[in-house]
């Protein structure tokens, strides 16, 4: 991917304690595919990553980028209704959650993704944003936004992918990519 395919900039953050923000256009599916290749590839057991997004925002196509980085063979689909799911990877594991079905903070119990937090693999949890306080202080908060207005009628619309670190294994994970 060419620097001018993919736009990054560091935004600062200080929502989150001046931590380093940042942001990536993406410009097509491969692109958001290729970012998230980087990102898995930099993953180690105990990551938490919490995407958030619209319906169709990207969040799924991310993750099968991040499966690819860790060396996940299988189709990587969102898990809307098993809830969760597990890639094997070259070294990790890696734990595929949506919680798109649920809308209380008891019902994670039932969902398996207690067991895995801070386990042998990393974690990435879509929809989850509305339980970031059952997940944790150290995690990697994913917003992927569509850019319809900046899109032709007929054309697939960029993606703006904004990654807000919370502690210092996020932020080493957004300096290194």
């Amino acid at each position: 991917m060419t620097d001018a395919a993919m736009m990054a900039r560091d935004v600062g953050g200080p929502d989150v304690g001046g931590l380093g923000v940042a942001e990536f256009v993406t410009r097509s599916t491969n692109e958001t595919i290729e970012l998230g290749r980087r990102l898995g590839a930099l993953l180690r057991a105990g990551d938490v990553l919490v995407l958030t997004g619209d319906l169709g925002a990207g969040k799924t196509q991310l993750t099968k980028g991040i499966a690819a980085g860790m060396g996940v063979e299988d189709d990587v689909t969102s898990p809307t209704f098993t809830i969760q799911m597990v890639y094997e990877g070259d070294e990790l594991p890696l734990y595929h959650f949506d919680l798109y079905r649920l809308d209380n903070p008891d019902q994670l119990d039932d969902t398996g993704l207690f067991d895995v937090l801070g386990d042998d693999g990393p974690c990435v949890i879509e929809w989850g944003e509305q339980f970031v306080d059952q997940l944790g202080d150290e995690r990697l908060d994913v917003f992927l936004t569509r850019l319809d207005e900046q899109a032709a009628p007929g054309e697939e619309p960029a993606r703006c992918v904004r990654l807000v670190p919370h502690g210092e294994r996020a932020t080493a994970l957004v300096q290194h990519l």
